[in-house]
Formats: structure tokens, C-alpha cells, sequence
């Protein structure tokens, strides 16, 4: 099976079932939405805060939001979360030293042959030489400092960070933030920390590549309540089924995803 870049989310997906990985990276096959609501407050809120980072006051940023929200479906619940949200992102701006960069894309290298890619919400330069890297988080569970030293996602962005601008991995602070508590959760990682990230990553590439298409067969896992290929999925449906249902879906051009 052929790969030479790897994101933690393509990573994540063969980890979790190796037919939903083939589904979404070999035959680029259109996913069916489930937790929509969810998602979309979430890519809702991450573009209030991508376009509204030099925002000053919360007129402006209630204004974007209004000009922003009809290219969102979330239910009414979500609709009180938004004030909070903005109020709170003000906080966290009066409390850093610049607006930084948003949307930061990286594709660096791991090996010869193997590279690493990424969005990264937003880079902020520290006075001190150092560098704050943060994550939006908008669902309902926050992970404590503990989980994160284990969050290969961030364990990324801090590579990525050291690779692209040259600054030593402990000047590098990682965080994530959630807007509808305005919890931070930052810490740092070791050079022996990325370096293991790094090997396990490669090794991941590794797996991927010794799989032939007979081995990407489907696992039944937590995850398959989210799964958005459940219904071409033989676990869940007759064989029959699933096979009309692929000549169908093969049928429709895949939106672009980030990967």
C-alpha cells in the first residue's frame, strides 16, 4: 500500500480500522455525516477565530460570526456557546504577546521518504525567543495535561514547529485550548519525547506500506458509532448491499478533505 506523507489523522484511521483507511485514502470515497451538529459548530467557531484573530473588541467578532453562520448547520443548542466563545477567545488574545499566524500548513520530513503533514490552528512567537503552538477544542470532553503528553497530534505540531523554524524542541510550548471553558492546557515535550514520536511514526508509514488491499478488512471498535463509511461497511450491512452501494458511491467525486 503506497504512502509517503502521513498526517495523524490518516494515522489515526488505519489504527482504528483498516477498511475505513482504504475507504478514505485509496478509493477517496464520499463519508456520510454522523455528529454533524458537532462538527459543524466546531469548523464554525475555528473560522470565527481564523478570521477574527486581530479582532478587538466582541462587536467585531459578533459581527463575523452573524456574517459566518449560514455556511453552518448546528442545532439551537449550540447557539448560546458562540457568545461564550467569543468573549473567551478575547481573553485569550489580551493575554498573548501577538496575534501570530493561523491555519499554519506543514509538510516536513521524517526520513528520505517519508514526510509529515498538518494544519496547525495558530503559531504565536513568545518574547523570550520561544514559540506557543494552539490547538482549538470545541467538544465537550477536555484532555488534562497527562493525556497530552501521550497527543501524538500535538507531539506534530511541536516537530513541525522545530523543523520548519529552526528553534529547539523545550522553547516550544504546546497547547490546547478550549473557547467554551477558556481552559489552556499547555506543556512541553523532551527531544527524547519527539524523537520516539518521530520513530513511531516512521513506523507507522512502515505498516501502512506492507499492507496489501486483502489485509485492509474492517474492525468493529468504539469508533464505528462516528464512522462515516458504516453504511458500505460488510460488518454492518449484507455483502450484497455493500457491494451496490460501492458501485454507487464510487460514482461521486469526493470533496476536498484536508488530510
Amino acid at each position: 500500500m503506497f504512502c509517503s506523507t502521513l498526517s495523524q489523522s490518516k494515522a489515526s484511521t488505519f489504527s482504528q480500522c483498516k477498511l475505513k483507511y482504504n475507504y478514505r485514502y485509496v478509493d477517496r470515497l464520499e463519508e456520510q455525516a454522523n455528529n454533524a451538529d458537532a462538527m459543524h459548530f466546531g469548523s464554525y467557531i475555528h473560522k470565527i477565530f481564523e478570521e477574527g484573530v486581530e479582532a478587538t473588541t466582541y462587536k467585531e467578532l459578533e459581527d463575523l460570526a452573524i456574517q459566518l453562520e449560514h455556511n453552518y448547520a448546528f442545532n439551537e443548542s449550540f447557539k448560546p456557546k458562540i457568545q461564550v466563545c467569543l468573549k473567551n477567545f478575547l481573553r485569550l488574545n489580551a493575554s498573548l504577546t501577538e496575534i501570530g499566524q493561523t491555519e499554519m500548513v506543514y509538510e516536513v520530513s521524517a526520513a528520505d521518504d517519508i514526510t509529515l503533514n498538518g494544519i496547525i490552528d495558530r503559531v504565536v512567537a513568545g518574547s523570550d525567543g520561544g514559540y506557543l503552538v494552539i490547538d482549538y477544542k470545541t467538544g465537550k470532553r477536555e484532555k488534562s495535561k497527562l493525556e497530552l503528553f501521550e497527543d501524538d497530534q500535538l507531539k506534530g505540531y511541536c516537530y513541525a514547529i522545530h523543523k520548519m523554524l529552526k528553534v529547539p524542541v523545550e522553547d516550544i510550548t504546546v497547547a490546547h485550548y478550549y473557547p467554551v471553558s477558556d481552559n489552556l492546557v499547555s506543556l512541553k515535550y523532551s527531544r527524547a519525547q519527539i524523537g520516539a514520536y518521530l520513530k513511531t511514526k516512521i513506523d507507522e508509514v512502515w505498516r501502512i506500506r506492507k499492507c496489501t488491499k486483502k489485509d485492509m478488512i474492517p474492525s468493529r471498535n468504539t469508533f464505528c458509532n462516528w464512522c462515516g463509511y458504516k453504511y458500505v461497511c460488510p460488518i454492518f450491512n449484507d455483502p450484497h448491499l455493500v457491494s451496490k452501494r460501492l458501485v454507487e458511491a464510487k460514482k461521486v467525486p469526493r470533496r476536498k478533505k484536508n488530510s
